[in-house]
């Protein structure tokens, strides 16, 4: 059953509001419909027409030679240029990447982790890789929580933290990202690694002009910093690295000189260069200095790894996700438990589809917190949680009528056998690539190590301090990740590369793009402008736990009529206007005839660039 004409009236308001808030200046929230509808009859103007398509969204990009979609116009053109140079789609994808770690800091760069997802057209296979770094091997539990006391003593955190701080060296785990270019790149890449990363050098040192997007968020992360200044041991680099001048403003040329050199010693020394040579001491003396713990040993030691994506079926797509210490198997468990019932018998904005979606992602993050850890420490388990028959045990215990108090975690059986920049690009020759990487909240720690150009995630931030958790913080294991590539594939073929970046947004923004393309026929560009929904709340992978019941927090895209029966049905709903809880969507789509589609977030600043 198609619902288009019913989304085209309900969706468009959503256009007519974006127009309002630019004029308003400050994003902010709106909490009840009837700001909403004060808002845009002050707008005036609203979406105009298309001659095909929905009014709310525009057209899908089209290419047979190669495509890229990221989160920065320039980026993607990078990737396009590197395949017309000869590069494969994961040679695209890592120019692509460290593109992106200079123009979009506030999300990515070098000192984070990686993911990704590889169809490989020659093996005809799906290869999958974990590129999470660990915590420090010289630090105890009990050593980080003496050193939370000592800060909260001094003043330095909030008294009732209940977790690790999200700023300063404590959070900090060893960056994987470089580590997973080079596997990728010695396993499926075409062209010298200072070609590929070429581009992203001449960039640092020339100059770029800052997108709005990611301006806006620059000015977020500086205010963010300066509140939370007492945790970090060292600012004066990252302020001059970034924040020499205040936060970049939109249309401002920014460099990193810094990071040309970094770049520059990667391409000419390669992978070990970052873990055991030059730049592997410079972050050892740099952490020795401002008294953090992550040492030389922490980066010689680190390797990610190859692995084996898990998937379900739902409604004749397989969907592929990265087993944990990420969190791409709760997208899976939500279909699991969705594929128990016609979602497509109501109209994608109606009250029923948005309850069924919301309760399925509470199901789904019970066991997240439960079980979600890394799995060469604890015990997973995988198969268990994505079984068919816990699918329909879990499904069973929705009420259709009303929003559940309050649910608990499943009992999976055990077999023995987790802010951030989204990117998918596609080559001549089949290859498609899912990548996504992050350096977690915001820009990261806000310590940058001398004269290096990139700032260290705060990726730790989502252990445990719980002992008996699985995921509880330990030396040398890796923390709970959200950061999930997704890859969906149609009869034995690629069907569809694609990613929803931030926090946990992202399996419930995962299965919500998914339900706009299967259960109601959305194309690829439609399905990622859609009004969206973020549920937060219940437990959490660190033991710091929210509300059973948490909030929906929607868009303005969603219609009044739906808000007032969620809210009947016992839901807390939150209208929100601005966008940046929503995650940002990209994807390129296979078609049967071997060209692509491909589609970027209108939430973000991307472009999908093709030839």
């Amino acid at each position: 059953m198609s619902c288009r004409p019913v989304l085209a009236v309900f969706l468009c308001l959503s256009f007519s509001l974006g127009l309002a808030a630019c004029a308003a200046g400050p994003a902010e929230v709106v909490r009840t419909m009837e700001q909403v509808e004060e808002r845009a009859a002050a707008a005036g103007l609203g979406a105009g027409g298309r001659p095909v398509g929905e009014p709310w969204s525009r057209s899908p990009v089209y290419g047979a030679g190669g495509m890229a979609a990221t989160a920065q116009p320039l980026a993607s053109q990078v990737a396009i240029d590197v395949l017309k140079a000869g590069g494969s789609a994961v040679d695209a994808a890592i120019a692509a990447n460290a593109a992106l770690g200079l123009m979009e800091p506030t999300g990515n760069g070098i000192g984070g982790d990686i993911f990704f997802i590889i169809w490989d057209p020659q093996t005809k296979q799906l290869y999958g890789y974990n590129g999470s770094g660990r915590a420090p091997r010289g630090r105890s539990l009990d050593e980080l929580k003496a050193r939370i006391a000592g800060l909260k003593a001094a003043g330095a955190v909030p008294e009732d933290l209940e977790g690790i701080p999200s700023h300063g060296s404590l959070p900090v785990t060893v960056p994987g990202t470089v580590d997973g270019w080079f596997a990728a790149h010695d396993r499926f890449g075409r062209l010298p690694m200072a070609e590929v990363l070429a581009p992203a050098v001449r960039y640092a040192r020339e100059g770029f002009p800052v997108s709005p997007v990611i301006a806006y968020y620059f000015q977020r992360n500086l205010a963010g910093f300066e509140s939370r200044a007492a945790m970090i041991e060292e600012f004066d680099n990252a302020r001059a690295t970034y924040f020499a001048g205040g936060a970049p403003q939109a249309g401002e040329l920014f460099r990193n000189p810094d990071l040309a050199n970094t770049l520059e010693t990667l391409g000419r020394e390669g992978r070990d260069a970052f873990y055991r040579g030059e730049l592997a001491r410079t972050m050892d003396a740099y952490f020795k200095r401002i008294g953090g713990d992550l040492r030389y040993e922490d980066f010689a030691s680190h390797r990610g790894e190859w692995v084996e994506p898990g998937h379900v079926e739902y409604r004749g797509y397989d969907v592929f996700e990265l087993p944990p210490n990420g969190q791409g198997f709760a997208a899976l468990q939500m279909l699991n438990i969705l594929r128990n019932v016609d979602l497509a018998q109501w109209p994608r904005a109606s009250a029923e589809v948005f309850h069924y979606l919301v309760e399925a992602k509470r199901l789904a993050f019970e066991d997240v917190a439960r079980y979600y850890a890394d799995p060469a420490v604890a015990d997973v388990p995988l198969a268990g949680l994505l079984a068919e028959d816990y699918g329909r045990e879990r499904f069973a215990l929705i009420d259709p009528a009303r929003a559940t108090a309050a649910f608990g975690p499943g009992e999976p059986r055990l077999e023995s056998d987790g802010d951030t920049t989204y990117l998918t690009v596609a080559d001549g020759d089949g290859m498609m690539v899912s990548m996504i990487q992050s350096n977690y909240r915001g820009m990261g720690t806000g310590l940058v190590a001398d004269g290096l150009g990139f700032m260290f995630q705060d990726r730790g931030e989502l252990f445990s301090l719980d002992p008996a958790h699985p995921n509880a913080y330990a030396p040398g294991k890796r923390p709970f990740h959200t950061i999930i590539p997704a890859f969906v594939m149609k009869d034995g073929e690629p069907w569809l590369s694609f990613g929803l970046m931030g926090g946990s947004m992202q399996p419930q923004g995962h299965v919500q793009v998914l339900v706009n393309l299967i259960d109601y026929g959305m194309n690829v560009q439609e399905a990622g402008d859609a009004a969206r929904f973020n549920h937060d709340g219940g437990r959490h992978p660190t033991g710091v736990h929210g509300d059973p019941l948490g909030t929906l927090a929607v868009e303005p895209g969603v219609p009044a009529v739906t808000i007032e029966r969620l809210e009947a049905m016992g839901h807390r709903v939150e209208v929100i206007e601005d966008g940046v809880r929503f995650g940002g969507y990209q994807a390129i789509m296979r078609l049967p005839n071997g060209a692509y589609a491909g589609a970027t977030e209108k939430r973000k600043d991307g472009t999908v660039a093709a030839y």
